[in-house]
């Protein structure tokens, strides 16, 4: 797989005969390995080692509701009440993130309402603190540490 703008993890990998899969810990089991499960699982990592958030607080693949459609959001990660206060973003790194990445996310924070918006290919990583009442978002320099938040 791509190098990413991440540090480097170990992951579990398998051969099966369709293809490669890599252990989603967040999950517990055996995922496709897409370059965007890639992208997933490095900042997954990121976030656990480095950001130091709390594996048991991160959902991946969380199913929203969005005008009565079932859609799925990439990563949600939840505070200390499990209640959605971060949304995350994943895209393979051979795509731009856009406008209508944002869009896309975006519409995922109408049924969540959470503080924080990640978007990321891999390559360039994109975080906003949301302003509720005037839904609007301010883009950070970086990630905040988990410690910072005080969930």
């Amino acid at each position: 797989m791509l190098d990413l703008n991440l540090p480097k993890y170990s992951f579990n990998v398998k051969k099966k005969s369709d293809g490669f899969c890599i252990f989603d810990r967040c999950r517990n089991k055996f995922v496709a390995l897409t370059p965007e499960e890639w992208v997933r699982q490095n900042m997954v990592e990121y976030l656990i080692q480095v950001k130091k958030f709390p594996p048991a607080r991160i959902g991946n693949e969380v199913t929203v509701l969005i005008n009565g459609m079932r859609k799925r959001s990439d990563t949600v990660i939840y505070d200390k009440d499990m209640s959605p206060r971060i949304i995350v973003e994943y895209k393979a790194p051979t795509v731009r993130i856009t406008p209508k990445v944002f869009d896309q996310i975006a519409n995922y924070n109408f049924a969540l309402n959470v503080d924080y918006l990640i978007v990321s290919n891999g390559l360039d990583h994109y975080c906003c603190k949301m302003n509720k009442e005037g839904e609007k978002y301010s883009f950070l320099r970086d990630i905040p540490d988990y410690q910072s938040l005080n969930w």
